[in-house]
């Protein structure tokens, strides 16, 4: 099933499988902002990364002398949610701990997801609840990816660029196949737009820390006026990444509560850098706005 929300100025789409980002629709332009899972490329739209984001060593992770298997970005994405509320602008939706997950990871836990549409923009919100009295552990992020060109059909990845607001340095966390290299970080700033292009995304995802701090990744081309930002409120990390070596017409821009595991994991997931930790009734939530022009 697929919920639909619309204002004056975009419709927009979340399937309630993985309660997924599927489409933002400008009613006045008709351009289509969010990538359509074309398979032949990367068959996703805007999944939720729960509870961990990118890939753990081995695919597993070890929690009180246990090993549970967990493939790459976690199980949220493949999870039927339950509509809990909806509006003309807004919806909730819901996933809980169930035997089902606790088969691979063994918490008791709430996920809320809000979207909320306020003129060209779209609210996410993650909510997080540990209803136990035992410690949730975990990572979320969000993967909305989006399309390139966005209108001009003859325009092409190396005409876009990303622009990172405010210009404050940042270090740049590498990756070693799949995993962070942290200790090799660099410290960046940005001076100048990032031009695209495929060789941007040759040792794959872009990945700048950000320390919570409020910062938005612009989207755009010179050849024309439309694009996307992402303002990223409060997360650990964001992400900027497209598929490589392929021609893919797309751009992700990753809003991450935590990381993949480092080339030096012990595997332990209470070693885990950047987990977020929940006690008993405690909550937590990440958000970002998606804007379209």
């Amino acid at each position: 099933m697929t919920v639909e929300l619309k204002n004056d100025f975009i419709t927009v789409k979340i399937s309630e499988e993985g309660a997924e980002l599927v489409s933002i629709k400008g009613i006045d332009t008709e351009i289509e902002y969010i990538w359509q899972a074309d398979k032949k490329y990367w068959g996703r739209h805007a999944p939720v990364l729960f509870p961990v984001v990118g890939r753990l060593k081995n695919d597993e992770y070890e929690y009180n002398q246990q090993t549970y298997k967990m493939g790459q970005h976690g199980f949220a994405r493949d999870m039927l949610f339950t509509v809990i509320s909806k509006t003309e602008t807004s919806v909730v939706l819901d996933l809980g701990s169930s035997p089902e997950t606790k088969s691979k990871y063994p918490f008791d836990f709430r996920l809320r997801l809000h979207y909320i549409l306020a003129n060209h923009q779209i609210k996410v919100i993650y909510d997080v609840y540990n209803p136990d009295e035992n410690d949730l552990l975990f990572s979320i992020g969000g993967h909305p990816a989006f399309n390139v060109p966005l209108k001009n059909a003859y325009l092409d990845l190396e005409n876009y660029q990303i622009d990172v607001a405010p210009n404050v340095e940042r270090r740049q966390i590498p990756l070693v196949g799949p995993f962070n290299d942290m200790e090799n970080a660099k410290s960046v700033k940005f001076n100048e737009p990032i031009k695209l292009s495929r060789e941007t995304f040759k040792n794959d995802a872009l990945i700048y820390e950000l320390n919570q701090e409020e910062t938005t990744v612009l989207l755009s081309t010179p050849e024309d006026d439309h694009g996307v930002s992402v303002t990223v409120n409060n997360a650990d990390y964001v992400g900027i990444w497209s598929k490589y070596p392929e021609n893919s017409p797309f751009v992700c821009i990753e809003p991450w509560w935590g990381l993949a595991d480092n080339v030096k994991s012990t595997g332990k997931l209470s070693d885990k850098g950047d987990i977020h930790v929940l006690e008993e009734n405690q909550s937590f939530e990440g958000s970002y706005d998606i804007t379209v022009f």
